[in-house]
């Protein structure tokens, strides 16, 4: 099964089509998801090659934990859990 680094736009009120921001996500279809890293448009244009490649390890890595050791990971504060609530 493919992990995937995928990037993803959002609008912030007020600011206009440069004053968004820009979130990645650790994301297997079928499984979990997670956000790994997030910045404004304004601040910089894009992440560079070295950091995708960091964050496609994290995001390996984080996809191949158990229910288990994510319950710890959470219960100890190193991940935080949003739940969708729609």
């Amino acid at each position: 099964m493919q992990t995937w680094v995928a990037m993803c736009f959002v609008a912030t009120a007020g600011k206009g089509k440069s004053g968004g921001v820009r979130t990645l996500l650790a994301y297997r279809a079928g499984n979990k998801a997670f956000f790994v890293y997030g910045f404004a448009k304004n601040a910089r244009a894009n992440i560079k090659d070295d950091e995708l490649e960091g964050l496609k390890k994290l995001a390996k890595e984080l996809l191949a934990y158990t229910d288990r050791a994510l319950a710890r990971a959470i219960e100890s504060g190193a991940l935080i859990e949003v739940e969708n609530d729609g």
